[in-house]
């Protein structure tokens, strides 16, 4: 019963399909329906299987770079560090709970697939209605509806009143769809005329219908079991790190392997030495801050966006925003307000643009950008009550904000009787309704007859131009009334064609005195007799209107590089109309629609998407379809939406976005970003963001591998003089910088905001990594070759004042050690210029403010201390080589860093003016 296709009971006999489904038009008894629920089950949508939560955990602990950290932890205990074998174990753990607890909140802030869903629906059983829970409803079920409720399972209408149905959260269709019991195959998918489905919403009218498919077998649930397929793959940022640790390990094990073979054949050391000192240096080059660093980041990053109303579900999720190069958005409620707005009225004698104005009281409209009188416009006056009176929809405030009870295209007839000042309530006690011709598809128009005066009556009609013009015998032109000409018949059929080269509707606003009717010719006048011999008023036009703030979005887009293709379920001319006028695309864009699309080969869609590109009218599966295949062409795509049927491309997207206001439960649960503001300029905060985390590894990147310069620099000297030098650096005294002073700093990185300039460059090549030449050529030929020269000349220097080259280098006692201590002071003071250095790519650090990142100056301070702590404290003096140094000492290691930094700044100002374009 249930495997049948919905739409195939579309053009069925109703007797047929009661007999199929093994129903009746007073429903299932009580007894039928629990055998079926037992057969198909309740009426929910089944979530994707998520992994469980100890898996998750663990794999928080089992990254690359965590397993490359816990052999260093091993590595060091074997090297008779204990200690900070553990701190690095210590490092690793923190950092894999934190990691968890983040994903793990997020997950659960979002998890509400079921919400969607109505609770409760009227269904007959054993010939009576009931309120019965919607997970109950089965196959066979007949079921009631009104305006306002959600509708729970696929189902074909067997009684329908003025049903208009919101079918956005399935198409993207903004217009509400009509729906009768005679079969229509209408435009598009879903269009089915009497055919209603899960997850839409009835916003007027009645209905009646019997249910036909339940749960996962809906269209719904086919959507939702399409977007559980989707497998999600590890994040770019992922994939790059893996890469990275690969890289940093080969990088490691090799400089250890040189040491080792050196060790032995330079200096003659005993194997065990000789291994024992090779582990320390791959220790040495190992960055186990590098995990800590990149959460702190993404965590950072997921803080500032939750400021912006944006609520990240996975860390990693940020960062590929970052890299994003094609935004594939929706149109309705993601670029548009989805909300139906009066753009223009044109009347016989003036055209009003009412875009965008807000409320005005005491008879007059804001229009064109000042007040007029609606007295001194007769039309306009005309166009407003016949607009208010001709409506079943309410608009009332609810937190601010307008709530709409009833169908989009009457709200916005009603806002703009609000903006006339226009006493709604009082209009329909003086003038009160006694008779209505509700609205159909067939007629296009929807009429209702007012007493105007004692047994003198008047009827208000709006409808589609093309079936209501031809109604009108007259015109009212200013206060008078004229018979309507060819020539009115061009003007007005010339300004529609206008409008709707716009993307805009046109909707005729008409009526017609009846004059005084008895109460029999009043119950028996029908709407053939009734809606003729009109007075054409003026025309009504609407749009469903950009956000405002989406404008600077697009051009902020643009400015970055990445490509925006507008995918929609909505009518090809509206679609291209809103693109070009957000400046999407241009003039010359190319249209596709769904029907297109699907005769479509893979290389054409390429071809096609490589150039200005909007989609119209597609399908989910087509969504799908096109964010696979960009991805296919090596772009990062993000996906943006908020409907059910862009769940399966917000699951297959590199990066989902979901509307949290207006956007559906399967959309947010098949996200990995969902903005709370529904705001598409909040998708360009997040691109920054992520550019910054992107940025700010590599930043860590740079600082870190500075130290490892002149770590290996003293051991250089050491081998290649055979022992002659003697390590003008330790060991344990390599450890500590990388686990001790340069930690601290380096997670103060991670929270560094965006530079400017950096939403004026494009995307990061899939082909770039964290690990390219820029960031060697700054870590080892600049910020690293002068830190060794300076490190290294302390160490000669502290000698010399105590008679080299006169006597030998000490290998031992208290010169020695004086002489670590100044090399080891000299790397972290190197480092204090290398952070700040570190803060900007080629921005001025003084254009972000030198005080500004507090981590870092905290970590800069944290690191002096601790070098105080290790070279007059006794007990850890023995432990790290070190010594009590002079006053003189620490003025000149003050010193060093103002010279690097300055010569830092000096670069970074050339490079600003060779590239003034980016700043």
């Amino acid at each position: 019963m249930q495997e049948k296709s919905t739409r195939m009971y579309a053009q069925e006999e109703l007797t047929k399909v009661y007999k199929e489904l093994g129903t009746s038009e007073n429903g299932l008894t009580k007894e039928a329906a629990e055998t079926r629920l037992e057969h198909f089950g309740p009426n929910t949508i089944k979530k994707a299987q998520r992994e469980s939560e100890f898996k998750t955990f663990i794999k928080n602990f089992l990254s690359l770079m965590a397993i490359l950290l816990w052999i260093s932890g091993f590595i060091a205990i074997f090297t008779g560090t204990p200690e900070l074998g553990i701190a690095i174990w210590a490092v690793t753990i923190i950092n894999g709970v934190f990691s968890y607890y983040q994903e793990h909140a997020a997950k659960k802030a979002t998890d509400s697939l079921l919400g969607m869903l109505p609770q409760f629906t009227k269904v007959y059983r054993d010939g009576e209605v009931v309120n019965l829970e919607s997970s109950q409803v089965v196959p066979g079920d007949i079921f009631v509806l009104q305006a306002g409720d959600a509708i729970p399972v696929d189902a074909r209408l067997i009684e329908a009143t003025s049903l208009q149905v919101d079918e956005s959260a399935l198409t993207g269709e903004s217009v509400p769809e009509s729906k009768k019991v005679g079969f229509e195959e209408g435009e598009g998918r879903f269009a089915e005329s009497n055919i209603i489905y899960a997850g839409t919403t009835a916003v007027s009218g009645t209905a009646k219908a019997v249910t036909l498919t339940t749960g996962m077998a809906t269209e719904f649930g086919h959507i939702a079991a399409l977007t559980h397929e989707q497998k999600k793959t590890a994040s770019p940022l992922q994939l790059e790190l893996n890469r990275l640790t690969k890289q940093i390990s080969i990088i490691a094990f090799s400089i250890g392997l040189v040491f080792l073979v050196a060790a032995i054949f330079f200096v003659h050391y005993p194997f065990a030495k000789s291994f024992v000192f090779a582990l320390g240096m791959i220790v040495a080059f190992i960055p186990e801050g590098l995990l800590p660093t990149v959460t702190l980041s993404l965590a950072q990053g997921v803080k500032r966006m939750a400021k912006k109303h944006a609520l990240v579900k996975e860390l990693s999720s940020i960062e590929t925003l970052g890299e994003t190069t094609v935004i594939c958005s929706d149109k309705t409620g993601t670029l548009t307000q989805n909300q139906m707005t009066i753009n223009h009225l044109w009347l016989p004698k003036n055209e009003f643009d009412v875009t965008g104005q807000g409320y005005v009281n005491n008879g007059e409209i804001t229009l064109n950008g000042k007040s007029i009188n609606v007295a001194d416009y007769p039309n306009l006056g005309m166009l407003v009550q016949v607009a208010a009176l001709d409506n079943d929809t309410q608009v009332e405030q609810a937190d601010g904000e307008p709530k709409i009870m009833g169908t989009p295209t009457e709200a916005a007839l009603i806002i703009l009787a609000q903006k006339a000042g226009f006493d709604i309530k009082q209009a329909k006690l003086d003038t009160p309704r006694v008779k209505e011709f509700t609205f159909d598809s067939e007629r296009k128009r929807m009429s209702t007859i007012h007493q105007i005066e004692k047994d003198s009556y008047r009827l208000c009609l709006k409808g589609s131009l093309s079936d209501t013009i031809n109604l009108c015998d007259q015109i009212q032109d200013g206060d008078t009334l004229r018979p309507l000409t060819v020539a009115d018949h061009e003007r007005i059929d010339a300004a529609n064609k206008e409008y709707a080269s716009s993307g805009l509707r046109s909707m005729v606003i008409a009526y017609r005195d009846l004059g005084q009717l008895d109460e029999d010719e009043l119950n028996a006048i029908e709407f053939t007799e009734a809606e003729k011999h009109l007075t054409f008023v003026g025309l009504a036009v609407m749009s469903d209107p950009p956000r405002p703030e989406v404008f600077a979005a697009v051009n902020e887009c643009h400015e970055a590089k990445i490509k925006i293709i507008m995918v929609t379920g909505d009518s090809s001319l509206t679609a291209k109309s809103i693109a070009v006028q957000i400046g999407i695309v241009g003039e010359n864009a190319r249209v596709i629609t769904g029907s297109a699309l699907e005769k479509m080969s893979k290389q054409e869609l390429k071809i096609a998407l490589a150039d200005e590109v909007v989609f119209a009218r597609v399908a989910p599966e087509q969504k799908y379809k096109i964010v696979s295949t960009l991805q296919e062409m090596g772009e990062v795509v993000a996906s943006t939406g908020d409907g059910v049927n862009d769940a399966p491309a917000l699951k297959k997207a590199d990066i989902g976005v979901a509307m949290g206001k207006m956007g559906t439960d399967v959309a947010k649960d098949a996200a990995d970003i969902i903005l709370t503001d529904d705001n598409f300029a909040s998708i360009v905060a997040a691109i920054e963001e992520g550019r910054a985390v992107y940025s700010n590894i590599q930043k860590f990147l740079i600082y870190i591998l500075c130290s490892n310069v002149p770590e290996a620099f003293p051991s250089i000297l050491f081998l290649f003089s055979r022992g002659l030098i003697p390590l003008p650096l330790t060991v344990m005294q390599i450890l500590t910088v990388d686990l001790g002073t340069d930690l601290l700093p380096a997670l103060g990185l991670g929270s560094e905001k965006a530079e400017p300039g950096i939403m004026k460059q494009p995307p990061r090549s899939r082909n770039a990594h964290l690990l390219n030449k820029r960031v060697i050529w700054k870590a080892f030929g600049w910020y690293g070759l002068i830190a060794s020269l300076i490190s290294t000349g302390a160490y000669f220097f502290t000698n010399y004042e105590n008679g080299w080259p006169s006597v030998s280098l000490a290998g031992s006692g208290s010169l020695y050690m004086e002489a670590t201590t100044m090399t080891l002071a000299a790397i972290v003071f190197c480092q204090v210029a290398n952070v700040l250095n570190c803060r900007t790519q080629n921005s001025s650090v003084f254009s972000i403010g030198l005080f500004k990142n507090r981590l870092v100056w905290y970590g800069i301070i944290f690191e002096i201390l601790l070098l105080a702590v290790l070279i007059y404290t006794p007990v850890l003096q023995g432990v790290f080589n070190t010594t009590a140094i002079q006053w003189v000492d620490w003025a000149f290691l003050f010193a060093i860093p103002i010279p690097l930094f300055l010569i830092e700044e000096l670069r970074k100002l050339i490079a600003r003016r060779s590239h003034p374009e980016l700043y």
